[in-house]
């Protein structure tokens, strides 16, 4: 597997980000990029030149890849998205990226990334619940019952630095990590 930047004259491996972007998020996030146009969309986004844009490739073939915004003048990046192939995932692609995505920020003199893993579909305990009473007790026993990807993040050395109630709907909130790099 090698990583590589995705820039905007990829055409083909685009398309690929693209329809691995819509694929790995159909199971459980459909709304996020319902169909290959809005997955295509958010890749022509990410690979604007302030932005990293990175791809694992097996040959010509993208596996996965990953994104990141900059925020508070650089000092610190969103990691979005993250997507793999549903055939490559549980394979080691996405902790590569994620770790190849610290160190582009690093080298870019970010201190800190963050991200947010929205819980649309009961999949944690933090859904369902009313977050605006007690969320630091609602966060200290979240338990997960759908394989929701905090965990990934959480064995990557992220923390839930908070939430953000109702963002997808009443009861679904986006579950808010971040990192020192």
């Amino acid at each position: 597997m090698e990583i590589i930047a995705l820039n905007s004259e990829d055409n083909w491996l685009i398309h690929q980000a693209a329809e691995v972007l819509w694929m790995a998020f159909q199971p459980h996030w459909p709304a996020a990029w319902p169909d290959l146009e809005a997955a295509f969309e958010e890749v022509n986004e990410m690979v604007q030149p302030e932005r990293i844009c990175r791809v694992a490739l097996h040959g010509d073939t993208v596996l996965g890849w990953v994104g990141g915004i900059p925020q508070y003048d650089g000092n610190v990046w969103e990691l979005h998205p993250l997507a793999v192939h549903p055939e490559y995932q549980r394979q080691g692609v996405g902790r590569a990226l994620v770790k190849d995505f610290e160190a582009q920020v690093k080298a870019r003199g970010g201190l800190t990334i963050t991200l947010g893993s929205d819980d649309e579909d009961e999949m944690t305990s933090l859904s369902g619940v009313d977050l605006f009473t007690n969320p630091w007790e609602h966060i200290a026993q979240i338990r997960n019952f759908k394989g929701h990807p905090y965990e990934f993040y959480q064995k990557l050395g992220y923390t839930i630095t908070g939430v953000v109630p109702d963002a997808n709907g009443r009861g679904k909130p986006d579950i808010l990590m971040s990192k020192r790099v």
